[in-house]
């Protein structure tokens, strides 16, 4: 039986990336479809894209498939001619990377999950066939014209914090599937009004879009492709930018400068910064904003009892790792800040 997963280790793989002399393109793509056997589709599709020397992430479900991923540019058209086999992907758009070193991901991972997107929806006549209307960039630019529009950013405060559309409502939450009631809420009383959602590359808006038709809204638009199709379109076209700052993007990169504005704060200083770190410390492991000084006082690390941390013996550290959580350490708006902390011999996450 042929080996549909990787068994070399993320530290060789990624030497393995870096020490690569052809460039790569960075391509993110989603398509809502039934998949009748996803984890038949997920074993047949891993073997045409590793045979691509395709890295990246993807998730299969029975709605359909979310992908970020690389490909060496000289497979490229390959590898979009193997998506396009596909009847239901014929045509699929591929949003590549706005700002890109080829160096976004060193392995392909691809798993089967309930959903491509997780929505908490469990009414069955919630229906993803019913979605709103598609907007190019000059659409969304002349809709925003309207003092009436109303546009929704569909993604978490760490995305939202360094980069979003000019006058974008934030829906405060930290999940997606408390975003959407929270969306409907929020917006009651306006069910007339044009509403735009949007997110990252299209994904999340577009079912967002469905939600809120399927909750009784009726002028709903969702941008095609996200903020990375949107500034394509602009810098292609020469349109006004309406997109201030960073695009969050979920891969080795974190981030794609879209305008020279920074808009975000330093979580340690409060300086000027938009630059997303993970903290050094791997018992942490933080997703924050670090500039440039505090990066370097800190060591990398989002606290001083961090950077003390990293200074101890590594079976020390080891030992002290043992048990903790460290999944989603994430500064967002609804969620207090954690800062790791050493208390009685053993590491935790406490509020700040």
């Amino acid at each position: 039986m042929a080996l549909l997963h990787n068994r070399v280790s993320n530290r060789e793989l990624r030497a393995r990336l870096m020490a690569e002399t052809e460039p790569r393109t960075t391509i993110s793509f989603y398509q809502y479809h039934p998949i009748a056997n996803p984890q038949a589709f997920r074993d047949e599709l891993w073997k045409g894209l590793d045979a691509l020397k395709v890295f990246g992430r993807i998730y299969v479900a029975k709605e359909g498939i979310n992908a970020q991923i690389s490909v060496p540019q000289s497979n490229f058209e390959a590898l979009r001619n193997f998506l396009y086999s596909y009847e239901w992907m014929h045509g699929l758009r591929l949003n590549i990377a706005v700002e890109d070193d080829g160096k976004s991901f060193w392995v392909l991972k691809i798993k089967v999950r309930d959903k491509i997107v997780a929505d908490g929806i469990d009414d069955p006549t919630f229906s993803m066939e019913r979605r709103g209307k598609y907007l190019k960039a000059q659409e969304v630019n002349e809709l925003l014209r309207n003092p009436e529009t109303v546009i929704i950013d569909m993604r978490n405060h760490y995305e939202y914090e360094v980069g979003h559309f000019e006058n974008a409502i934030e829906i405060p939450s930290d999940t997606f599937r408390e975003q959407l009631p929270m969306a409907a809420s929020m917006m009651q009383g306006r069910e007339d009004k044009p509403i735009i959602m949007y997110c990252t590359g299209g994904i999340r808006c577009e079912k967002a879009s469905a939600y809120m038709l399927h909750r009784g809204f009726s002028n709903v638009f969702h941008i095609e492709g996200g903020i990375i199709n949107y500034v394509h379109q602009v810098q292609e076209q020469g349109l006004e930018q309406k997109f201030i700052g960073k695009n969050f993007v979920f891969d080795n990169r974190l981030g794609e400068r879209v305008t020279p504005d920074v808009i975000a704060h330093c979580h340690q200083c409060g300086k000027p910064a938009d630059t997303h770190v993970n903290c050094a410390n791997d018992g942490c492991h933080l997703l924050f904003i670090q500039c440039d000084e505090c990066r370097g006082q800190y060591e990398g690390c989002c606290s001083q009892e961090c950077q003390e941390f990293i200074h101890l013996p590594a079976e020390q550290q080891k030992e002290l790792r043992k048990g903790v959580e460290k999944e989603g350490n994430i500064f967002n708006k609804s969620r207090k800040r954690l800062r790791p902390k050493l208390v009685g011999g053993q590491l935790s996450s406490l509020p700040a």
